[in-house]
């Protein structure tokens, strides 16, 4: 099982020393991935109406394709990794190309990881059916594939159409696309199209449950589990080396395959501190 860390997306900063110093801090404690949310807007809480949710508008995110381009081009080795980009509320051939230029330019460590997300307000504001965004996301995963690898195609689906064109430059080896979630219909997303599963929540029956629905679904679809990934979090927040270590062995006996650590919301800390605590996880896992 391979070790990495999640951007503390709220607390970095807008310093990009401060963004470089981190990247490069996880990188020297050989950390193998890096982790970044995706939320493109936040609700004002003072809205008619009012509003409830795991964050507002006083909550940044970093846009993952943006910051990963720039991660890339100060480090070597770390991979990637959109946990998750909520796809179907971008326009999709934007997003193939931006994924392929953050690939060209890292060496092909880009892994994206895709959701559905769950806020309304977003949809709205970047003009996409909320209603449909399952059926939109795996059209696009379809779609995306094809744009990385051929010259030229013609796709006409249910959201989109392409008439006898592609994109340029295109990366030298496929993107693995990741799928995050636990609803039934995305678990059948997950087995039939993809790479490797983003589950939110912990080593316990529940994702027993879901590897099996996605293995399942590979089955139907005519393939393995060989090369299926598992990429799992864990809280730095309320832990300590012994339950850390025992989290992640539960996870490993599932099968798990990569598992991040998130340094954030356990207290005001620097950048210092943020690689201070994903160096105490991984002193206690490894």
């Amino acid at each position: 099982m391979e070790f990495g860390a999640v951007f503390p997306h709220n607390e970095i900063g807008t310093d990009p020393g401060a963004i470089r110093a981190f990247a490069q801090g996880v990188e020297a404690l050989g950390a193998t991935h890096l982790l970044i949310y995706d939320h493109v807007l936040g609700a004002d809480p003072d809205r008619p109406g009012g509003w409830k949710g795991p964050y507002d508008k006083d909550v940044a995110f970093h846009e993952p394709l943006t910051t990963f381009a720039y991660i890339a081009a100060v480090t070597e080795r770390i991979e990637l990794v959109t946990t998750v980009l909520i796809l179907p509320q971008r326009q999709t051939a934007l997003v193939a190309k931006q994924a392929a230029e953050v690939a060209i330019l890292s060496g092909n460590r880009l892994r994206l990881g895709v959701g559905t997300g769950w806020n309304r307000i977003e949809y709205q504001a970047l003009n996409e059916d909320f209603g449909t965004r399952g059926r939109r996301q795996a059209e696009q995963v379809e779609l995306m594939r094809r744009l990385w690898q051929e010259d030229s195609l013609t796709f006409e689906g249910e959201f989109h159409t392409v008439d006898a064109a592609s994109i340029n430059p295109r990366p030298s080896k496929p993107i693995p696309v990741w799928f995050g979630g636990s609803a039934p219909a995305l678990l059948e997303r997950c087995g039939r199209l993809g790479d490797g599963w983003i589950p939110l929540m912990g080593p316990n029956d529940a994702a027993r449950e879901c590897i099996d629905t996605i293995a399942r679904h590979r089955r139907d679809a005519g393939r393995s589990m060989d090369g299926f990934g598992i990429q799992a979090q864990a809280q730095y927040s309320g832990g300590n080396p012994d339950r850390w270590a025992n989290h992640a062995a539960r996870w490993r006996d599932l099968g798990c395959t990569h598992l991040a650590v998130a340094s954030h919301n356990a207290g005001p800390t620097d950048v210092d501190g943020h690689l201070a605590r994903v160096e105490e996880y991984l002193t206690a896992v490894r």
